[in-house]
């Protein structure tokens, strides 16, 4: 795939992603999978290579408190004071994850700055490719973390203080692979940021377009709803005695489905229970108290908030009808996230030049772009999924797509960083 003055290598690229692929890699029955853990060796090597790789294109490398690295190309003809153009994304997967899912949007990053290299195209001001630590939040926290602290969301001392299941701070298990280091990135400096990511949608595959551009980020709200009965001998007690905690919460996850995908409700709207804890959770005992997780998400924060208010007219009318006791807690809220107009516009205008079709759309997953949109202009990409599968090692993006992408955003990183 060639743009008007520069070369995307392809297999390059692709060299880049199934090497990375290969650290932490999983037995599967189809795909290729990986798991990835921050602080696990597997991380450690995905990093030694990304560092190795950036400083064979004559990038300087930083690696920052909480183990964000930025690969940093400065060439004579760029201002080191001006504003840089930020590209990335993360090498952190969730337990058997694809090889796709992050390391994409890195090495996109990396070979648009050796495209440039090659074709001798300069840039006016630094370019960063960055990758962020622990964006799925397996290990630590909730996701999203190397980009909290960049975005100045949470502190470093915070961060670093964070433990796992096994009482194992971030900051130990970032110096047992020498990826502590000093400072922090500071998003808000960046004139610009782009992130390439894989679509985890079919949307893109449906169309038969290649390249994605995100309009918003759906914001999201996670809870817990707790369900309270009366636990009691399932074979001495009448149905009609019973108070049936999983019962009453069963219908609460129908009602959930109902109040979303309702005729008058936008299709970017979803709701999940994705965790159900039913005590006592034995086969002869009515359940007493069940705890339903809660994800509700969508564009539009207003229409968030409309299904909450649903939720809780629903938890009123099971205590009424069911005697059961309930309660709603609310324990994460973001607002949904917009995407730069000029930075849209700018890739849309790359993209013509190319020839490639484009398509809007938006992004119901998180990603890093998200805190970074707070403190800067920013754009996120998607390339098509395959059957829209993620976070598995049946996850794929066609080598082709990854390089059609991959020039878009090239195209895009040149022109915003004057080359």
């Amino acid at each position: 795939m060639t743009s008007q003055s520069f070369q995307i290598r392809a297999d390059r690229l692709r060299t880049d992603i199934e090497t990375t692929g290969a650290f932490g890699a999983v037995d599967a029955s189809e795909g290729r999978g990986r798991t990835v853990l921050t602080g696990s060796t597997a991380n450690r090597n995905a990093r030694d290579r990304l560092v190795k790789r950036f400083e064979e294109a004559g990038l300087e490398v930083r690696v920052d408190a909480v183990g964000n690295i930025a690969g940093r190309w400065v060439p004579p003809s760029a201002d080191p004071t001006a504003a840089p153009v930020a590209v990335g994304s993360h090498l952190d997967s969730v337990p058997r994850g694809g090889i796709f899912d992050g390391p994409l949007g890195v090495y996109a990053g990396l070979e648009a700055v050796r495209a440039m290299q090659d074709a001798a195209r300069t840039p006016e001001r630094p370019i960063e490719v960055v990758s962020f630590t622990e964006e799925e939040g397996v290990r630590f926290a909730d996701g999203l973390l190397g980009s909290s602290v960049a975005s100045g969301h949470r502190s470093v001392e915070d961060a670093l203080t964070l433990t796992d299941d096994d009482g194992v701070t971030l900051s130990d298990a970032l110096a047992d692979i020498g990826y502590r280091g000093d400072g922090h990135l500071d998003a808000s400096e960046w004139d610009a940021w782009l992130e390439l990511h894989v679509e985890q949608s079919t949307r893109l595959e449906d169309a038969g377009v290649p390249v994605g551009v995100v309009t918003t980020i759906a914001g999201v709200t996670h809870g817990e709803v707790t369900v309270t009965g009366s636990a009691n001998h399932a074979g001495s007690t009448p149905m009609a005695e019973r108070t049936d905690a999983l019962t009453a919460a069963s219908e609460f996850v129908l009602s959930l489905e109902a109040a979303v995908t309702a005729d008058e409700r936008p299709e970017t709207l979803v709701g999940t229970v994705g965790q159900l804890d039913v005590e006592p959770g034995a086969v002869n005992v009515i359940p007493g108290a069940v705890t339903a997780s809660l994800d509700v998400r969508d564009t539009d924060a207003a229409v968030i908030e409309d299904v909450i208010d649903g939720v809780r007219a629903e938890l009123d009318r099971l205590e009424a009808d069911r005697g059961v006791i309930t309660d709603l807690h609310r324990d994460f809220t973001a607002a949904p996230t917009d995407m730069s107009e000029r930075l849209r516009d700018t890739v849309h205008a790359a993209a013509d030049r190319l020839g490639i079709d484009t398509l809007d759309l938006h992004s119901g997953a998180f990603h890093d772009t998200m805190y970074v949109a707070d403190v800067t202009d920013a754009a996120l990409l998607f390339a098509p999924s395959r059957d829209g599968i993620s976070h598995s090692p049946r996850e794929w993006t066609d080598w082709d797509d990854c390089a059609t992408a991959t020039a878009v955003l090239a195209e895009t990183l040149a022109t915003l960083s004057g080359a």
